[in-house]
């Protein structure tokens, strides 16, 4: 039996003595849950639309493809994809793209920029570098499969930030591309082929089974 000098006694509990405890803890967690105002990089999408991107290096350069290079090129578009460096699908319309025949799953490697050009049906596939991941050879052929059920043509393009950005990577790019560079936003540097800012043959869907109503017939295009 233990002696009653040696026995253990429990204070009673008093709310008045926890209550300091209780604030500081609650407190805490309202400094650990509260939001942050994080730097974010505002981009308009062609419908007028505005989100954010987190402030990754790559993100400046996906908000110029979409406010400078989307609306010089591809005028009307409707961007179906959108990558942020924070946010692997911040902008993603699985549905639109459903529409176009093209199914992704979560280990997809998309393009930073998907977007649809309606007046010529086709889509554009956008990779922006500022430090690698160019359109080549390799590329060209994982977006080609990635997107083999689009029922528009598809047309791969590189962007950069500078012309001294490109040139690490210009014996890299793949031919049947486009190249971009944000410091000059009205002119596009074609990689050869036959066709300037348009699908080749191995990248057209059956054009005359998907066009829009309003399409001419390829044979009057003379494709």
């Amino acid at each position: 039996m233990i002696p009653a000098r040696a026995r253990s006694r429990t204070a009673p509990f008093s709310l008045a003595a926890a209550k300091p405890k209780i604030e500081q803890s609650a407190a805490i967690r309202a400094e650990i849950d509260r939001p942050r105002t994080l730097a974010r990089v505002p981009v308009t999408l062609p419908n007028g639309k505005p989100v954010t991107l987190s402030a990754g290096r790559q993100n400046p350069l996906i908000k110029a493809v979409v406010e400078e290079f989307c609306p010089r090129f591809t005028p009307g578009a409707v961007i179906a994809h959108l990558a942020d460096t924070g946010n692997k699908f911040p902008h993603l319309d699985q549905t639109y793209l459903a529409a176009l025949g093209i199914q992704l799953n979560p280990a997809t490697k998309m393009p930073d920029v998907v977007s649809h050009d309606t007046r010529h049906n086709w889509l554009i596939l956008v990779d922006a570098v500022t430090s690698a991941g160019v359109v080549d050879n390799t590329r060209r052929m994982e977006l080609k499969q990635l997107f083999k059920g689009s029922k528009a043509g598809l047309i791969f393009v590189t962007a950069f930030e500078t012309r001294q950005a490109m040139q690490p990577f210009a014996s890299e790019i793949s031919w049947e591309s486009e190249v971009w560079i944000a410091e000059a936003p009205d002119h596009l540097i074609h990689f050869n082929g036959e066709r300037l800012v348009g699908p080749y043959s191995d990248v057209m869907p059956d054009f005359n089974k998907h066009r829009p109503h309003h399409f001419p017939s390829v044979r009057h295009l003379g494709i």
